[in-house]
């Protein structure tokens, strides 16, 4: 029986064949952060502990929890963006040099996404593509064609609840962060931390009466394509919608 691309993967990236790593030749970090058109007004987030979230049972979150692909038309406000971002990617304070601490874990703090935003429906925000600051917390808006939305649902296959969410969350890996340290085996932990991601959303968001809808089926190329990403040194690696549960 022929090989399969999955078993491939599995055992090219096992430990033992890690080697040496870019961080053990002494070979510099990449930057935590990809740079942003400073030529843009950055837009300012409320702060995370700003929003009064209802008191949950975490039990009871986790078992109330399920993938909502249906959303209402009321619209998400700044406030609980702003909470679901810091859930997902938010930097804590840290006096480590050279490495962020974020709520979510990530293999030897090295958090490889950037999260961009397709705003839908958001208070305050016009619709379109917008990419999170992390290390500021704010939001940057990008440049992108006027059917980007729809270029992006076509990308996922035509699920309509990317059309419909108020917010649709785009995790973009930059494996160079990873790798730095892992060689191959660092795709392995990209894919790891990108459950811990979305996983925080689901719970944050059905804290806030919101829903989401995990999205693993798509066209790389075509998402790529539609976020300017080359596919190699920057690609998607998984989406959630996010809308008003009904």
């Amino acid at each position: 029986m022929a090989d399969s691309i999955g078993r491939e993967f599995m055992r090219k990236t096992q430990y033992q064949y890690m080697g040496e790593s870019a961080q053990s030749r002494g070979e510099p970090q990449p930057p935590l952060e990809l740079p942003y058109d400073v030529t843009q007004r950055l837009v300012d987030l409320p702060a995370p502990d700003a929003l009064a979230v209802p008191p949950v049972d975490l039990r009871t979150l986790i078992e109330d929890r399920i993938t909502v692909r249906q959303y209402t038309s009321q619209p998400l406000t700044l406030a609980e963006l702003s909470y679901l971002l810091w859930c997902t990617q938010g930097v804590k304070p840290s006096d480590v040099k050279n490495v962020t601490r974020r709520t979510v874990p990530s293999a030897g703090a090295r958090h490889a996404f950037e999260t961009l935003l397709l705003v839908n429906n958001v208070e305050g925000l016009e619709p379109g593509l917008y990419r999170f600051v992390a290390s500021l917390h704010k939001l940057v808006r990008l440049s992108a064609a006027p059917d980007s939305g729809a270029q992006i649902m076509a990308a996922c296959n035509n699920q309509l609840q990317v059309g419909r969410s108020a917010v649709t969350f785009i995790w973009v890996a930059v494996p160079e962060r990873m790798t730095w340290r892992y060689n191959e085996r660092g795709y392995r932990y990209m894919l790891l931390d990108a459950g811990h991601v979305c996983q925080n959303l689901y719970l944050a968001a059905w804290a806030l009466s919101c829903g989401t809808c995990a999205i693993a089926a798509y066209s790389d190329d075509a998402l790529n394509a539609a976020l300017a990403l080359d596919g190699e040194t920057q690609f998607v690696i998984y989406l959630g919608t996010v809308g008003k549960r009904p």
